[in-house]
């Protein structure tokens, strides 16, 4: 069986976000999906599965997750390339809703629901970076500092983020260079993901923050992981619209 390794929120080779992609005809089964997401090992595996209508399914090395950006970016980049669709918008269900891909001319634009967070107030997580800002949205944690310099310099401990009741950690500032409207960077070791490159997704809960902050609908992103992306977000109504590139690294086979 063939499969794609897509490099997302990047137009450039070994940068980005790397995911790979699986397409079916019928549905497999979780197990064997979760032993393919292991064998691949990278922050996401995506599986479209084709039929009346095309469905999608993310899993990291550890476990299926619910919503995931850059491999979303990844299969609708090959469905196109590879002809597995027309030039219309791509339209996947998914565990998170209808999920809508467009072609633009900067790259790929994602459809998202936000997922905004809510404060927590008084929370003894993460006081050492002395916060601004501490919410979460169910799924990731968030912490807002002053300063772009803690955040890249931040060294994160696994097993106090492993500790929290979310599936993951995203540690954000202001751009002090201001080419960005923010910075951010997103932590995952329950999912078997200690630093993800480009967290897509960790903008459902981020941009509705830094909008209202900045009092601004239209953003512009960087994650700064050590492979670092980019992301152009615009906030509809309770909808995050997602523009990212990608670029398709190799292509292989699996005996299946």
């Amino acid at each position: 069986m063939k499969f794609w390794q897509v490099d997302a929120f990047t137009k450039e080779l070994f940068s980005g976000n790397p995911a790979a992609v699986f397409i079916f005809d019928h549905e497999p089964n979780k197990k064997l999906m979760a032993k393919i997401a292991r064998e691949m090992n990278l922050s996401e595996t995506a599986f479209v599965i084709r039929g009346e209508k095309l469905k999608i399914r993310w899993f990291t090395p550890g476990e299926e997750v619910k919503l995931c950006g850059h491999a979303t970016l990844a299969a609708a980049h090959i469905l196109w390339q590879e002809k597995f669709v027309g030039e219309e918008d791509i339209l996947f269900q998914s565990r998170s809703g209808p999920l809508t891909v467009s072609k633009v001319q900067d790259g790929y634009t994602l459809n998202f629901p936000q997922q905004p967070a809510v404060e927590e107030v008084g929370s003894s997580l993460f006081q050492e970076l002395n916060p601004l800002y501490i919410g979460s949205n169910g799924e990731d944690c968030m912490v807002v500092v002053a300063s772009d310099t803690v955040v890249r310099s931040y060294t994160p401990d696994f097993n106090e983020i492993a500790a929290i009741d979310e599936r993951g950690f995203l540690l954000t500032a202001p751009d002090n260079s201001k080419k960005y409207d923010y910075i951010y960077r997103g932590f995952f070791p329950k999912l078997g993901v200690p630093e993800d490159p480009v967290t897509g997704s960790a903008n459902t809960c981020l941009a509705p923050y830094w909008s209202k902050r900045l009092n601004k609908n239209r953003l512009f992103a960087r994650q700064v992981s050590e492979r670092g992306g980019e992301l152009h977000l615009e906030l509809v109504k309770d909808r995050l619209l997602i523009t990212g590139q990608a670029i398709t690294v190799f292509t292989g086979d699996i005996d299946l």
